[in-house]
């Protein structure tokens, strides 16, 4: 099966990378290029692909605002933001629209396609580095939003555990539980933070700063 990519970026050299380094891959096809957000917003109106790469400097709409609108009008497109933008607050706005991955252009082409691979299942990539600073990130005074949401320390463990992609028969070697426990820990946590699968809990946690 063909996955059908576009690519947004305003740096010429930066699209020709991308396309050179995907260039012998058979099951991948690039079908359009764009520069900036007006370009992405006409072309995906006519032909939509299965996954965007995305830059978030772009010259017109920021790709922030871009992803918004791109989502609501197509909310099945996957996007992955591929982008020289390492602060956090980044990753955290666009995870809370909802895109699929976080990329820094640093990548390589084998970690490309296990991005692909995985927002192409209904998963969540993030690039080691970022999901690292994510899960290390100092816990910050905030206020309350409306929602408050106490986890157990063991399912704060878990969720952990979750956020670094570990299975459940790893959560449990890891935490010394059984894995019909660690089950028990997951639907608690997913029933707290109101989400439906293991994407829902990660993007939900990071938007509170639970991780």
């Amino acid at each position: 099966m063909i996955t059908k990519i576009s690519i947004t970026d305003d740096h010429v050299l930066v699209l020709q990378g991308i396309k050179s380094m995907l260039c012998n891959t058979k099951e991948i096809k690039i079908i359009a290029t764009y520069k900036n957000a007006q370009e992405t917003l006409d072309g995906l109106s006519k032909q939509l692909p299965d996954v965007l790469l995305l830059d978030i400097n772009l010259p017109d709409i920021n790709g922030i605002d871009l992803s918004k609108k791109l989502l609501k009008i197509y909310p099945e497109l996957k996007i992955i933001a591929l982008t020289n933008f390492e602060d956090i607050s980044y990753v955290k706005r666009m995870l809370k629209i909802g895109v699929s991955g976080y990329l820094l252009k640093n990548t390589d082409k084998i970690e490309l396609l296990q991005a692909l691979k995985k927002v192409l299942s209904g998963e969540l990539y993030l690039q080691k580095d970022i999901k690292e600073r994510l899960i290390n990130q100092k816990e910050r005074p905030r206020t309350n939003n409306g929602l408050n949401i106490k986890l157990t320390r063991r399912e704060h463990d878990v969720l952990v555990a979750i956020s670094e992609e570990l299975t459940t028969q790893q959560i449990s070697e890891k935490l010394f539980i059984s894995p019909k426990t660690v089950e028990t820990h997951r639907m608690n946590i997913m029933s707290k933070l109101g989400a439906k699968n293991s994407v829902g809990i990660i993007k939900i946690a990071i938007d509170r700063e639970l991780i």
